[in-house]
């Protein structure tokens, strides 16, 4: 289907002037995110209902079954029924672009968020080398976690294309919705979007078994029985990228294990044990330079962690991280003290972020008499 003249106008715009963001409401001006701030549009005017309603309804109709007939009401009823809609889609000039699309009191509203339209290697988005050895594993579970906005989908990208120029074998992608595009290159990938190509996580993974993969990403494991399924699949042959929303690598496993009920919590604490990989967490932090710098920490599963996390002695997971530096491990505190020394943030944006003021304050004085030696 054609895209509008004014959807089109609004993606060339957003691009021209390298918005991050643009957010369409009733009786509002476009607002474009630029540098972080978000400001009216001096090239547009004030939009009507039925202007933002036409948008939504464009947009809305990129999130169903390819062939569906009827769109425009398929996508009024779903956004009646649950109030929002993710999708996707691609401006003319091959940008992606993620959006939701909200109901608003009375009106609809749309949020656009504009995606990298390239990959860039883990050393351009400032990520820990160390990640990359999670591509060269044939199995298990890796999970990416950070709060909404933190660059989970970019990071999990990342390493997807590394894979794909690396590796020979499938790679099946199940997101909600299917923000990068890849094109096979050492491997034969399969992106499929929830909601379009399948109903739900859960469905998608039972059918992904069955479709001879060697990487399987899930976008979100939203719920228990998606849980299941990505320990059952990383327990037999099968790398799996999966994000979680937690706010460190000791909270991703807590808040997995929370999934389950309580009796069968101390049988998941041991296979987590057994077919976790590693846990990379990532903020992103306003940049001296403007914009965003990222600050993380990353866990690999040693025999000492997996026997903490089946132990369920999770609160140790920090102490371990301190000292697994040599085998590749990042801690919290490592990572923002290094930024703050690199003049890349300020050390109130780091004291903001940090678990422990004390051990911040540490690794910043040993970092900078390092510095000044």
């Amino acid at each position: 289907m054609a895209m509008s003249e004014e959807l089109a106008n609004i993606f060339a715009q957003c691009e021209a002037t390298k918005a991050s963001d643009v957010h369409l409401a009733c009786g509002e001006i476009p607002r474009f995110r630029m540098q972080g701030q978000l400001v009216p549009h001096p090239a547009f005017k004030r939009m009507d209902a039925e202007q933002v309603d036409a948008i939504a309804m464009e947009l809305g109709v990129e999130t169903l079954p390819i062939g569906c007939p009827d769109g425009t009401e398929r996508v009024r009823t779903a956004l009646l029924r649950d109030g929002s809609i993710d999708g996707a889609i691609t401006s003319p000039s091959g940008m992606r672009y993620r959006f939701n699309i909200y109901r608003n009191c009375d009106s609809t509203a749309v949020a656009l968020r504009r995606l990298d339209g390239e990959f860039r290697s883990l050393k351009e988005l400032g990520l820990p080398a160390q990640l990359a050895r999670f591509c060269d594993t044939p199995d298990g579970l890796v999970i990416v976690t950070g709060p909404t906005g933190s660059g989970k989908s970019t990071t999990l990208a990342t390493l997807i294309d590394q894979i794909n120029h690396t590796r020979q074998g499938h790679i099946i992608t199940l997101e909600d919705p299917v923000e990068f595009r890849h094109a096979s290159h050492r491997c034969l990938v399969n992106q499929r979007q929830i909601g379009r190509d399948a109903r739900t996580f859960h469905g998608a993974l039972v059918e992904a078994m069955r479709q001879d993969p060697d990487v399987i990403l899930v976008g979100e494991m939203r719920d228990l029985a998606t849980v299941r399924t990505a320990l059952a699949a990383s327990e037999t042959g099968h790398l799996v990228f999966t994000t979680l929303h937690a706010g460190d690598c000791a909270g991703a496993v807590e808040r997995l294990v929370a999934l389950f009920p309580a009796e069968e919590q101390e049988g998941v604490r041991r296979q987590l044990a057994l077919v976790l990989r590693g846990i990379f967490a990532q903020h992103l932090l306003p940049a001296l330079q403007g914009g965003r710098v990222a600050a993380c920490e990353l866990l690999i599963n040693t025999t000492a962690v997996a026997n903490l996390i089946a132990t369920g002695r999770t609160s140790h997971i920090y102490s371990a991280m301190e000292t697994g530096s040599q085998i590749g491990m990042v801690a919290l505190e490592q990572s923002l003290a290094d930024l703050v020394v690199g003049g890349r943030i300020d050390e109130a944006a780091a004291m903001a972020l940090t678990r422990s003021p004390d051990t911040l304050r540490r690794r910043l004085r040993l970092a900078k008499g390092g510095v000044n030696g």
